[in-house]
């Protein structure tokens, strides 16, 4: 019981301050010596991973996904337990379930301009300023200091402030170390600041969105059935093998975890998967026109 307290003080903690000032840093979120270990796993995608083009993404900058198949690390990252708890909270209000948006490890190299200012949220054309669309979650392999352009947060720049033309107040630089995580609405101004130092900066983005949008990966290509098939069932469903109501995501009108069991290439039948309130209205239509007896 007083794990479970401890654990409902921490998510109400940062929960509100992420909610207060669109971002929060939640230090030593995990030894130091696991991300280390990470960071030795991605060494050679780091290396053989060329650089980006256009602006955004960055010419100084390596950039990849599909983490969950280059380490096994990464999952303690992803299904990082307070982390989703804090998600969740904030997210399910307009989703039944979060799913994974994206996980991407990010090198910024020495002489890296500062990136564009951006909402992540600004990915979907959605309303703004009504709801929170995703957080995301940069964890530092290296260390972030201001010289080597740890990522820029506004504070206050926030869900409908993200209405103004300016954010309210500067930027801040979030220096971390590794094991400390930054947690960031998708309203949230943010950006990569600019290396000034001679040493890459590296870092890991895990993002988690509404589960009814499209996400940034495409999860079902990064992580196909031949490979989700070995993944837990919780981080399986995260990935995107479960359906959203109402039977949003389906295979052949079932939850796509049936493709990670046996006999999934069997002719399948269509399951109903609807909110309670549409469930009763589906109810009450047949109920009205059944013949009475």
């Amino acid at each position: 019981m007083r794990d479970v307290l401890e654990m409902a003080g921490k998510v109400d903690l940062h929960a509100s301050a992420l909610a207060g000032q669109g971002f929060c840093i939640i230090p030593d979120a995990l030894p130091s010596s696991t991300v280390a270990a990470l960071d030795q796993d991605l060494a050679e995608p780091f290396a053989c991973t060329p650089f980006g083009q256009g602006s955004f993404y960055g010419t100084t900058t390596k950039r990849f996904g599909r983490l969950l198949i280059r380490s096994a690390l990464s999952a303690s990252l992803v299904q990082h337990p307070l982390i989703l708890a804090i998600v969740e909270g904030l997210l399910t209000p307009w989703c039944d379930r979060i799913q994974l948006n994206t996980t991407q490890a990010i090198a910024v190299h020495p002489g890296a301009p500062a990136q564009l200012p951006h909402r992540d949220q600004d990915m979907w054309r959605g309303p703004v300023g009504q709801i929170e669309y995703l957080v995301n979650v940069m964890w530092p392999l290296t260390p972030f200091t201001k010289e080597n352009g740890a990522t820029l947060v506004w504070p206050g720049s926030h869900g409908p402030r993200a209405l103004a033309p300016e954010p309210p107040e500067g930027p801040l630089a979030a220096e971390m170390q590794p094991g400390s995580a930054l947690l960031f609405l998708g309203s949230t101004l943010h950006g990569a600041g600019s290396n000034r130092s001679g040493e890459v900066r590296r870092g890991i983005v895990v993002g988690y969105s509404l589960g009814w949008l499209k996400p940034y990966e495409n999860q079902w290509l990064a992580y196909p059935p031949a490979v989700a098939r070995h993944f837990p069932p919780e981080l399986a469903a995260l990935v995107g093998y479960r359906q959203h109501r109402p039977n949003l995501g389906n295979y052949e009108g079932q939850c796509p975890s049936v493709l990670l069991g046996d006999g999934f290439d069997r002719p399948l039948g269509a399951i109903d998967a609807l909110r309670p309130d549409q469930q009763q209205m589906v109810e009450a239509y047949s109920n009205a026109r059944r013949p009475a007896s």
